[in-house]
């Protein structure tokens, strides 16, 4: 089963490939995404990995609150976004 995970505080120049290859340390990973502001396509500072359920749980774990690049990561599970209702 795939598990996906919130990484928050990222360090502004922090690529997708980067962020993979720190998770797949610790398991198989899907993917890997960091999101973007619309406007000037940097990096907002947070991201998603898809893992596999013990990958993600080991890198949650071994991650949540270590440092990167002079920050502090903030690593948990995703929480299921709300459906929007225009």
């Amino acid at each position: 089963m795939t598990k996906t995970i919130f990484v928050g505080n990222l360090p502004w120049e922090v690529t997708e490939r980067e962020l993979a290859e720190v998770f797949g340390q610790y398991g198989t990973v899907e993917a890997s995404r960091i999101a973007l502001d619309r406007e000037t396509h940097r990096s907002r500072g947070f991201g998603f990995v898809e893992m596999n359920d013990t990958g993600a749980d080991r890198a949650i774990e071994a991650l949540h609150n270590s440092e990167w690049g002079g920050r502090r990561l903030i690593v948990n599970p995703a929480k299921e976004r709300p459906s929007r209702r225009w």
